[in-house]
């Protein structure tokens, strides 16, 4: 019988409709109750230090419907919303920080866009403004008609509309880095403050409050320093942001022994993969929707579902595959964009 696992990934856990940014893509703190409450009627919450024990000895089982919770970012989120509810259940949760966020409050480009799509009502301006940008900019940087760039990235998506899907990936990946730095840096001072350091303190948790996590017996690993596409780099800056988040464990306490790596944005290569392995990392956790198998996976390319993939009401029927009845989670293979 293979060694299933149910990895649940989040990300903004907060009480939305009461906040100043009830349109961000977000779950809602009562949804995460309900959901938790169906997580224990249906599945066993088991510890990271579980994980890692079973992946590396069979003798070592996971229990039936077995299900790691993680939380991406570093948001203060965790700390205040899901640390509570977690301590309350007994149940531990894996998270993972980006240490620029922590050490040197700088808000994280992905975390921009998120809020400036939650401050724009049309995502429509945010492409008249990008197509404009990109006028201006075609012949320095080459660039294709807008037509070509908004076809091509506007499409297949698991959560957005078309111009949302835009405007999330010209502005985290496929523009040029530093033009599209700077339209995501003139986008958020205008949409959203020209104070990113404020922001920052409000939007990630204090070192303090990650050893507050540790202390309470959850698990932190690592999501690197600077929160890059890890796959898009030189081999020599895997290594550099790899070394990076294993020195922010250490300052924050946290295992070097047993860590974990989880990818910025899924991404990955096999020369990271060999960095990750010659400086013992135990599992990796990528964005690919699937259950992971333990058996059968890579540890270090571990895939994950998102809690939009699990029912936020404790009534809901169970997965198929606890006997046949219930439903199946929607797993079509497309990786989250945004994590």
């Amino acid at each position: 019988m293979p060694n299933r696992l149910t990895i649940v990934m989040y990300h903004y856990v907060r009480p939305l409709e009461a906040s100043r940014y009830p349109r961000l893509k977000a779950l809602e703190l009562e949804h995460f109750r309900g959901q938790l409450d169906y997580i224990q009627r249906h599945y066993r919450v088991v510890s990271m230090e579980q994980v890692i024990a079973a992946s590396r000895d069979a003798r070592d089982a996971l229990p039936a419907h077995p299900l790691l919770l993680t939380f991406d970012d570093g948001y203060r989120d965790h700390h205040d919303h899901v640390l509570p509810l977690l301590t309350q259940r007994g149940l531990q949760g894996s998270f993972f920080p980006p240490a620029c966020a922590v050490l040197e409050r700088r808000v994280l480009d992905v975390n921009k866009i998120h809020f400036i799509l939650a401050s724009v009502e049309d995502p429509g301006v945010l492409v008249d403004f990008i197509f404009s940008a990109m006028d201006e900019a075609r012949v320095h940087y080459g660039l294709e008609p807008n037509h070509v760039y908004f076809s091509g990235l506007s499409s297949d998506s698991r959560y957005d509309d078309p111009p949302t899907t835009f405007v999330k990936r010209a502005l985290q990946r496929e523009l040029p880095e530093d033009f599209r730095q700077q339209l995501t840096e003139r986008l958020f001072s205008q949409y959203v403050t020209s104070d990113e350091k404020a922001f920052a303190e409000e939007l990630y948790m204090s070192e303090g409050q990650l050893r507050h996590l540790l202390e309470a017996g959850m698990f932190i690993g690592s999501h690197g320093d600077q929160h890059y596409w890890l796959n898009s780099l030189s081999p020599a800056h895997q290594i550099e942001e790899v070394e990076r988040g294993l020195r922010f464990l250490e300052v924050l306490g946290a295992c070097r022994d047993d860590w974990v790596m989880c990818y910025p944005y899924g991404g990955y290569d096999d020369s990271l993969l060999s960095i990750l392995r010659a400086r013992g990392c135990a599992l990796g956790l990528t964005t690919e929707v699937a259950l992971a198998d333990l058996t059968a996976n890579d540890p270090l390319i571990l895939p994950r579902i998102d809690t939009n993939d699990l029912p936020t009401d404790v009534e809901a029927p169970p997965p198929m595959d606890f006997g046949g009845q219930g439903r199946e989670p929607l797993f079509d293979a497309v990786s989250r964009e945004t994590s």
